[in-house]
Formats: C-alpha cells, structure tokens, sequence
C-alpha cells in the first residue's frame, strides 16, 4: 500500500478508473471483425455502456450516499475491468449490448464519486485539481491504448488482453486506494436529499450544452479512430490503436497544465480557445489523406476536447442551488446522453455515408459550445 496524499489518492483513482475502462477501445475493430457485421451494427451494441451509465447517473446518487464513497469506489472501479473482459466474448451486437449494460452502471457510479470527491478535495487542500485530476484520467487512457496497441500488434486476442486488465486494475486498487477516505463536504454546499432523478436546472442545461462537442468527438476519438485508421488508410493493428493512444496522450498533457490557465484566465476563455483547436482536429481528422495527418487531428481533438467536461463539472459543483452530489450526476446524466446517441448515430453516418462523415457531423456542435462557453465562468474563480 503506497502512503499517498488526499490529491494523489484521487488521481490515482481517476488513472486506474481509465486504463480499467480504456483497454477495450483499441480492439473495438477486432471485436467487430469477430462479429462479422458493419459499423452501424456494433454501434447499437456499444449503446449498452452509455444506457447502463444513464441508468447509473439517474438513480445511483441516493444508493452511493448511503452506501459510502469510499466502499462504492473500491467496489466499482475493478467491476468495470472484470465486466468488460466478460463483455468481448460477445458474439452479436445484441449480446455486446447486454453484457455492456451493467459496464455502464459500474461507471456511472465511479463518475458520481470521483468528480464529486475531486471537487471536494480543491475546497479541502484550497487549490484547483479538478484538470489535473481529470489529466489522470488521461493518463490511464493513454497507457491502456498504447498497451491495447502493443499487445494487438502482437496478435493477443481481445479476449486475453481484457482478461490480463481486471488482476491489473484489482492491483492498482490495492496499492493505491486501500486506505482511501472520502474527503468532507464543502462548506455551505446544500444539504439537501438527494432525489432518485437528478433533474437538471436551466444553468446545468446550457453546461450541458457547453460540452456536447467535446463529448461527442471524446466519444468519437475512443470508439472509431482505430477503425477509421483501419478503413481509410488501411492500417495494421498497432498503428490502428495509435489513434486512440495519440488522442489520450494529447489530451493527459493538455489537462495536466490546464488548471494554471484557468487561475490565470478564466475558464471561459480556456474553454473557448481549446473548443477552436477541437473544430480544427476535426476538419483535420475529417479531411485527411495520410495517417500523419490523422493523428494530427486525432492530437488536436485531444487538446481540444480536454478542459471542457472538467471546467462544468466544477462549475456544476460549485452551484450552491442544490448538493453537489445532485449536480454533478445531473450534468453528467445529460452530457452523457451524447454518449448514448453517438454510437449508433456514428456508426449509422459511417456505414451509409463513409467513417470520415462520422467526425465531419459533429462542426456544429463545437459552434455550440463556443456560444454556450461563457456559463463556464467569465473570471478565474477560488475553489
């Protein structure tokens, strides 16, 4: 067991939550190869993730106060790798789907607790983690696709590289997250019960919309970019994977550093100039005539796509209107209902119309989010 601070115990648990999550993505095209079927197909498969997180983030947030952080974290975030790793036996899109659905539950809670737990770690410690923290999360992704990528290119089938995941994240929790002990609430934050539907407010609304864009093309980068590498350019496994390892690099270094900005700025103005790097990724990625050109785009979405989802999830947080508990799962209920839509809706646009348009789809949603940017905060705020 590692003798780690409050902050360090939370990023901790956002990289092991991420490489738990984030092995699976780079073998999506090997999963769809097994299955024998089209994009449109195993992207209504992949809708049992965001179905079951839905599920999670509407109806969790009563049972995990009850039940405790704490034993919910240490609980969930190895249940996510042991459920993937049963999920890739699947055998047709409707089985995928099935056995995807409590993967989403088990993530939902894991979101719930980790963003309520990092924003209540800034007010104890009195400094902004939330970019870092989430620059964690990164790190973990970008790890479990350069290892999804290494082993894939030395013909590991899905199923055994799923399976070495769940005793590697069980590790992780062991040594990292053993003596974790949920930071307090914040002061004169609402006390109010948590209801068992995190309806959102009007402010949680227009958030949601601040982050559609970087959602869908986050969603986009994890869930296609190995097969678009695959299609377009004809790429072997290990350079197929680098998509979803370039995208993550990018996007772990981009929040490691970004909470500086923020102090500095304001987390609109961040928001706004990572959003134009995120359309510039996309035309880049939508555009592309040679693989090098891609995962530039795929870097520049990563850079791009970032800050956004962890600058709302502070400020959804920092309401005072309700808990922050509510908040935080009402944000995330609705952000992630891209996440429910994209899959089928990309993998739908990619079958009929070409992968390419898979990405070019989402231009006017990043014109979205910089109109909406602005509820993010217009001045660097305390924590």
């Amino acid at each position: 067991m590692l003798p780690l601070s409050a902050p360090q115990r939370v990023y901790a648990a956002f990289a092991i939550y991420s490489f738990s999550m984030g092995s699976i993505f780079p073998r999506l095209g090997d999963v769809q190869q097994a299955m024998g079927v089209e994009e449109g197909a195993l992207g209504l498969g992949l809708i049992g993730v965001p179905a079951g997180t839905m599920i999670s983030l509407t109806f969790a947030t009563p049972l995990l106060e009850r039940i405790g952080f704490r034993r919910g974290l240490i609980a969930a975030i190895p249940l996510v790798a042991i459920l993937y790793s049963i999920a890739v036996w699947a055998g047709t899109p409707l089985q995928l789907f099935l056995m995807l659905l409590p993967v989403g539950i088990a993530i939902g809670c894991v979101e719930i607790i980790l963003n309520v737990e990092a924003d209540r770690t800034e007010a104890l410690i009195g400094r902004r983690i939330m970019n870092r923290a989430h620059a964690f999360w990164s790190i973990g992704f970008f790890a479990a696709g350069l290892f999804g990528a290494a082993v894939a290119g030395l013909g590991v089938s899905p199923q055994a590289h799923l399976a070495i995941v769940a005793p590697l994240s069980i590790l992780g929790i062991w040594l990292c997250l053993s003596n974790f002990q949920p930071a307090p609430h914040r002061s004169g934050s609402s006390a109010e019960k948590p209801p068992a539907l995190a309806l959102p407010s009007f402010g949680i609304l227009v958030l949601v919309v601040a982050t559609m864009s970087c959602m869908l093309l986050e969603g986009a980068s994890m869930d296609w970019s190995a097969i678009y590498l695959r299609d377009v350019f004809q790429a072997g496994p290990f350079v197929a994977g680098l998509g979803v390892t370039t995208f993550a690099l990018f996007h772990a270094l981009t929040r490691f550093y970004a909470d500086a900005f923020v102090e500095r700025h304001s987390p609109a103005l961040v928001a706004r100039v990572q959003l134009l790097v995120l359309g510039a990724g996309c035309m880049s990625v939508y555009l592309a005539h040679a693989p090098w050109l891609a995962l530039a785009g795929f870097a520049m979405m990563g850079i791009g796509s970032s800050s956004v989802f962890p600058l709302a999830m502070s400020a959804a947080a920092q309401r005072t209107d309700r808990s922050a508990a509510i908040n935080v799962a009402s944000l995330a209920q609705f952000s992630f209902m891209t996440f429910l839509l994209a899959p089928p809706l990309l993998g739908l646009v990619a079958e009929h119309w070409g992968i390419r348009a898979s990405f070019g789809i989402a231009l006017p949603l990043v014109i979205l989010s910089l109109i909406t940017a602005g509820s993010l905060g217009t001045r660097a705020r305390p924590v």
